[in-house]
Formats: C-alpha cells, structure tokens, sequence
C-alpha cells in the first residue's frame, strides 16, 4: 500500500464563514504541498481555490500558506505522508480557501462592482 499525505485545508471564506475539509493525497517522496494542493484540485475537488505562478518568477509568493501555522511557500514545503493543516496567510485579506490578497492596497485593482 502507497503511503497518502492527509491535506486539511481551510474553506471558505474568512474564520466565520469556513470550515476544514481533509483530502487523501497520493505520497511520493519529493513532492511539494503545491503539488499536493494541485492533485487534490486536478483529480477531487475542482473547487478548491489556490494560487501560485511559478513559471513567472516576478509573481513569486503567491503560493505562501501556513502549514501546520508556520507560514511557507507551497512549492518549497515538502509533502509529508502525515496529516498537514493548510491555511490562508492570517496577516492578510482572505479571499477564499487557501487564497490570500498578496498585493499592497495601492496596487490592487479597484472593485468595479455594480450597485
């Protein structure tokens, strides 16, 4: 039997509005809690709200994610066969799931929502 890396990952939005959802995900040595997070997107929930961008190097840190309430980047942690806690950034706006805002107010987009 394959050794599985168990991903409780916060859903939702902010504390109020969320609860945990754990995920079996198949374990190979090497592997990134990115790579993780994008199995459990690809092949059980394509719900799941992630972000990351690293085939563009000027976008990096958008993966960071708290594992086990130690803040990290998703593509530099290494998958453990064990149970890990997934969370948003707690320092920073919640957007959904594990999607933090990254950007400094001033620089994000303004909100175009119609009244």
């Amino acid at each position: 039997m394959k050794p599985v890396a168990t991903l409780t990952v916060w859903r939702g939005a902010p504390p109020q509005e969320g609860h945990y959802e754990s995920y079996p995900v198949p374990f190979e040595p090497g592997q990134s809690v990115l790579d993780g997070l994008r199995h459990v997107r690809a092949h059980v929930d394509p719900t799941l709200a992630l972000r990351y961008s690293c085939i563009n190097a000027n976008a990096c840190k958008e993966c960071m994610v708290l594992v086990d309430g130690k803040t990290v980047y998703g593509c530099t942690t290494r998958l453990e066969a064990r149970e890990m806690r997934i969370e948003p950034l707690r320092n920073k706006d919640w957007v959904r799931d594990v999607v933090s805002e990254i950007a400094p107010p001033d620089e994000r987009l303004p909100d175009h929502q119609s009244a």
